[in-house]
This record gives C-alpha cells, structure tokens and sequence, in this order.
C-alpha cells in the first residue's frame, strides 16, 4: 500500500505538467481560431465589397446602355463633331425626361459621368467616360465604387446608319394592297423575302387578293380595324381563303417609320441636260441627264441610261421599248404632295444593273448602291417584264399590269395612301441575299451600336 501511494505522489507532478501543456495548446488553438474566424471575416468583407463593387459597375453599364442607345446623330455630323453631338443628345434626352441624378460633362475630347448613387450602405456608386477611337467607334469606361475599392468595366459602341425595319419586307405600303387575276409575290431564297407590310390608316380594306392571287410570305397590317379578304382561289404562306388571314395576315403590328427619300442628294452628280429639240428618244445612250420639267418625253426603241437620271416636276416620262438602266431613276417630287401630272411608265422590257458596274469616270455614283427609283410624288407603273431590279423602288403610287414581273433586289416601297395594286399576270420575286441594308437616297440617321465581344475589365 506505501508503494502504490509513492507511486501515485510521484506521478501528481507529470499530470499537472501534462494538464498545462493541454492547456497551452488549447489556448493556442483558441487564438489561432479567433485569428483565422477574423481573416475569414475580413476576406469575406472585402469579397462582398469585390463583389458589389464589380455589381456597381454592371448596373451603370446596364444604365448607361438605356441612354447611349437612345443617342441618335444627324448623318451629316462630320466625325469631328459625332463626340459633342452624342454629349448634347444625351444632356438634351435626360433634361427631356427629368432626369437628376444622371448628369454629363464635355471637356473637349471626353464625356464624363459623375458618380451615381446606387445605394448609401457602403457608398456603392458608379461612374463613367466616353472617349472617341476613331471615326466609328466610341469606348466607354464604367466604374463601379464600394467604398475604397474600384472595379472597370471597358466596352465600345460603333457609329453606324440607323437600319430601317421597312426594307426587310419584300413590299411595304402606306396604302392598301390589293392583288387581281394571276399575280404572284414569291421570295427567291426564301418565304420571309415576299413578306408584305401594310399601313392603311385610313381605308380598312387594306388587303385583298381575288382571282388565283398568292403571296408566299407573311402580311403585317399596322391597322387593327383592317379587314382582310383573300379568295379561295388566292393563298397568302400556302393556304388559301379564311386560313391564309387567320395563320398568316396579323393585323396587330405597331406601325413601322417609313425612311424619307431625299432626292436632292443625287442633283450634284447630274451633268447633262435632255433638250427635246435636238435629243432622240430612241436608241440612244442617256448619262448622268437631267429631264427639265413639263418635258414629257416618250422614250420608244432600245435607251440606255448610265448615271443618274434626274426628273424635275411636273414630268410625265414614258419608256416603252427596251430600256436598260446602270444608274438609279430619280424623280424630284414632293412626298406630301403628289400630283398626277408626275409619272414614270415602263411598258417595255427593262433591264436594270447596279451603279456599281459603271466604270471609274462616273466617280461617287459607283458607291450609290441599293436603289433603282427614287421618286416620291410620282406614280410609278411598270407593265412589262424585267430580268432583274437591282434594288429598291420608292415612290408615291406604284402598279404593275400585264405581265410584268421578274427578280427584285430590295424592296418595293409605295408612300401613297391610295391602293398600291398588282393586276394581270404580274410575278414578282423578291431577292435579299447580299442586299444594301441602307439603300442610297433615304435619310437616315447614325446610331451607337454596342459591341459586346469588346467587353473587358482592365486592370488599374
């Protein structure tokens, strides 16, 4: 018994030397614990700042993207001035809407956006600026804040022509459409190339199709009161009668702007003068000719017409032989007052070429690309056939009798209230492969395309 109880007083010491040593390690632990639940604290702290920081500087990309896309520049700003222009547009748009707490600056050579806030907990905000590269493109910086810490969005935005909705359809009126005897309207590649756009304001007959009458695309009316009328004989997509309205006429489209043709944009490049005295109207070879007003000519057997041709009004200009046309058709009318005492009748076959073929001493003209009639205030007929149509055909009346037909490239676009109409054996084919997007003659104006394959975060 005295020995177990020396055994056990020896042994008292190396279990309190034990007990604190487990001590010192539990409390060492402790401490690491507390020091490493800090750091993570702390990391997780400047993560969410990291993280509303870069959410900062989305939200100002995703506002400034509202306000840049509404920015429009007049196509005639020269490029040293498209900087400043896009400054006012934006001043101009956010004081037309009462905006406050979005403001701009101009410097000269940068736009600056000032902070915005986006919420007072940790002053989370954003800021921007708009520099210009070059003659078509724009970068605009976006930084996000909260607190101290910064993170920048970069993107670029192109300087590019507004592209008009109204020539991605084969036909496009302002008017009604009405479709008699055996006419066709089919899409070269594809059916969406022969869909028809129809505005009819004011006439609620603003479709109909008697007789065998097909369109292979789809038809949009911008006129909800519109009433449709397509025979059981005529098809609009393939079917026929009641199922060609109910599957493939909608009559609920927000109404679509219709580009303004600016014929005046084409007068410099007239060179010559047609005098009925002393000029021909049959085969003969036209370039770069003015028509003077109340001329009236007749133009019979094989015309040539190279350049541009500029009708003056009132004019009534009749081909009816064998035309061939590498040039663009202008007539100089008014778009809101149309008269009958303007009009350009092809009964004859034409054959129509690209301004671009033209050789190098027609100079610009080669670069016109898109367009074949430009003629607001005119009415224009075509009764016979054509090969091709290189481009769009505008003015404010248009009809095709007989058996006129043949390949458009581009659109037909009529301005005129009154019914555009096909009647006869017409077969029209529409072909938008490879097309001009912005058709020569049309005022239009430049937009900021963004690009999103630019989108980068550089590093301060």
């Amino acid at each position: 018994m005295a020995l177990i109880k020396n055994v056990l007083k020896n042994r008292r010491g190396a279990v309190l030397i034990i007990s604190m040593i487990f001590v010192l390690i539990f409390s060492t632990l402790a401490v690491s614990l507390v020091t490493m639940s800090g750091t993570n604290v702390q990391l997780a702290s400047n993560q969410h700042k990291l993280n509303s920081t870069l959410s900062a500087a989305h939200s100002g990309l995703e506002a400034m993207q509202y306000w840049m896309d509404r920015i429009t520049i007049p196509n005639s700003t020269s490029p040293s001035n498209y900087l400043s222009t896009v400054f006012s547009s934006l001043q101009n748009d956010l004081a037309a809407n009462s905006i406050t707490n979005i403001s701009a600056s101009y410097s000269g050579s940068t736009i600056t956006i000032p902070p915005v806030m986006l919420a007072s907990a940790d002053n989370m905000n954003f800021e921007a600026t708009i520099e210009q590269l070059n003659n078509n493109t724009l970068q605009m910086d976006v930084i996000g804040r909260s607190d101290q810490i910064t993170r920048t969005i970069r993107v670029n935005y192109n300087i590019a022509p507004k592209k008009h909705p109204i020539f991605d359809y084969g036909i496009a009126t302002k008017g009604p459409l009405h479709l008699q005897g055996s006419t066709e309207v089919n899409g070269l590649n594809d059916t969406t190339e022969a869909n028809v756009y129809i505005e009819s304001t004011n006439n609620n007959d603003a479709l109909s199709l008697t007789g065998n009458c097909s369109i292979a695309g789809n038809v949009s009316i911008s006129n909800i009161f519109a009433n449709p009328s397509v025979g059981n004989s005529s098809s609009i997509g393939g079917e026929t009668g009641q199922d060609a309205i109910d599957n493939h006429v909608n009559t609920e489209l927000n109404s679509i702007d219709f580009p303004i043709p600016d014929p005046a944009a084409f007068e410099h490049y007239v060179v010559n003068t047609f005098d009925p005295a002393t000029d021909t109207t049959t085969d003969m070879t036209l370039e770069n000719i003015r028509i003077p007003a109340d001329t009236n000519p007749h133009f019979s057997g094989h015309v040539t017409l190279k350049g541009i041709v500029f009708i003056e009004t009132p004019n009534i200009v009749e081909f009816t032989g064998n035309t061939e046309i590498i040039g663009i058709v202008i007539g100089d009318g008014d778009l809101d007052y149309p008269s009958d005492d303007n009009q350009l009748i092809f009964r004859g076959n034409v054959d129509s070429s690209s301004v671009s073929q033209l050789d190098a001493t027609f100079g610009n003209i080669t670069q016109e690309t898109g367009t074949f009639l430009l003629a607001p205030g005119f009415d224009a007929s075509f009764g016979g056939s054509f090969n091709t149509i290189n481009g769009v055909i505008a003015a404010s009346g248009i009809e095709f009798f007989g058996n006129a037909g043949g390949t458009v490239n581009g659109s037909i676009i009529n301005y005129g209230e009154d019914p555009m109409t096909l009647v006869g054996s017409v077969d029209l084919v529409f072909n938008r492969s490879g097309i001009t997007e912005n058709p020569a003659g049309f005022e239009t104006t430049m937009v900021l395309e963004f690009q999103p394959e630019t989108y980068s975060e550089p590093v301060p």
